[in-house]
């Protein structure tokens, strides 16, 4: 049961990078795809009915991550303390400024709220793209499984490592510039939906992503090798179980898709590609550490596991009951806003911007 739990707790954290991640995105790019007052509103309406449904996703996967893994829960919650009050800091700031620039007639004071808006953006992807990192690297586990994890220490990946190190950066780094280019597709969709001002803003979100595809590309490659090295288990799971190749190779072909299909003006398709490029990159991270939940950076091949971490096999069964409905209900809740938020049911796959569309 640990196993499923794993897969659906990892699931839902994806879910949630794939639909949060785009607006996310939005904030991070809209101050460079928006040059006026009406665009920048513009921007924040393409995410305006969805973007606090999307964090449905962060609440239930830890909500289930409380119940199914409570040692994991307690061990992280208790270790990475000081950053997660930072993200809880950000989502507020976030949330202030999405509502209430529009209570303000002043344009500067909403150019306020459009910066408060775009840093908190990034520095949330910033700060989950670290917190992968931290645990794809591992972190100093004591005997007991606890751990407390500084800002910083020496910068080394191994032994007593803090939040902060080259590689954590850089995960963080990558995290940013994946969201960025996702936001820039959602707006590249949204853009008819929003009249005159989406459509000036069509064609700088296209180039947004054009001009960040080939550094986007060198980026995950040499992420993708230094992980190798950083985690040694990533190899062994891999030669133990090659089907988890699909994952990254959905990844690959999501991000090569979406600039294909954004080359053809096909920005519903190029946003629906970049969301398979999101969340095959973040559950290839999943898988490359699992059977650990938290990798040690003090001894390399040893950690958490998902079963020294999970609940008790009646609490795991009876969840899976409640879990069910649950999800049940959540999927019917997005089918209905994105329903009618996408204009009452129009496929996005289907949405193709022409270039008489976009003058």
């Amino acid at each position: 049961m640990e196993t499923f739990w794993f897969a659906a707790v990892a699931w839902m954290f994806a879910m949630y990078v794939v639909f949060d991640g785009f607006d996310l995105g939005a904030g991070i790019c809209h101050l460079f795809v928006a040059k006026t007052e009406g665009e920048r509103a513009a921007v924040i309406r393409s995410i305006g009915p969805v973007w606090d449904g999307n964090e449905v996703w962060l609440v239930a996967g830890g909500g289930v991550l409380f119940f199914a893994f409570p040692k994991f829960y307690a061990s992280s919650f208790s270790g990475f303390y000081l950053p997660f009050m930072m993200v809880l800091w950000l989502l507020v700031l976030r949330a202030i400024a999405i509502e209430f620039r529009d209570h303000y007639a002043a344009e500067a004071v909403r150019r306020v709220f459009d910066v408060v808006f775009a840093l908190a953006s990034t520095g949330l992807a910033l700060l989950f793209g670290v917190a992968l990192g931290n645990i794809v690297r591992g972190v100093p586990l004591d005997g007991d499984g606890s751990f407390f994890v500084p800002l910083w220490t020496d910068f080394s990946v191994r032994g007593r490592v803090g939040a902060i190190d080259p590689y954590t950066l850089f995960v963080g780094v990558v995290a940013v510039a994946s969201l960025a280019m996702h936001g820039a597709r959602w707006i590249a969709y949204r853009s008819a939906l929003l009249g005159d001002d989406g459509a000036r803003v069509l064609e700088r979100a296209r180039r947004f992503t054009r001009v960040a595809f080939m550094p986007m590309i060198l980026s995950v490659a040499v992420l993708t090798a230094v992980t190798w090295i950083v985690q040694p288990n990533l190899g062994a799971r891999i030669a133990a179980t090659p089907i988890g190749l699909v994952l990254p190779a959905i990844a690959i072909a999501g991000l090569f898709a979406s600039h294909v299909f954004g080359q053809r003006r096909q920005d519903g398709r190029a946003f629906l590609a970049s969301a398979f490029y999101v969340f095959g990159m973040f559950t290839s991270a999943a898988f490359g550490i699992f059977p650990y939940v938290l990798p040690s950076s003090i001894e390399p091949g040893s950690g958490l596991t998902a079963a020294e971490c999970a609940a008790g096999s009646y609490a795991l069964r009876t969840g899976l009951a409640w879990w069910i409905p649950g999800m049940l209900l959540v999927s019917a809740y997005f089918v209905v806003m994105y329903r009618f938020a996408h204009g009452h049911g129009r496929d996005p796959a289907s949405d193709t911007h022409t270039a008489s569309e976009s003058s």
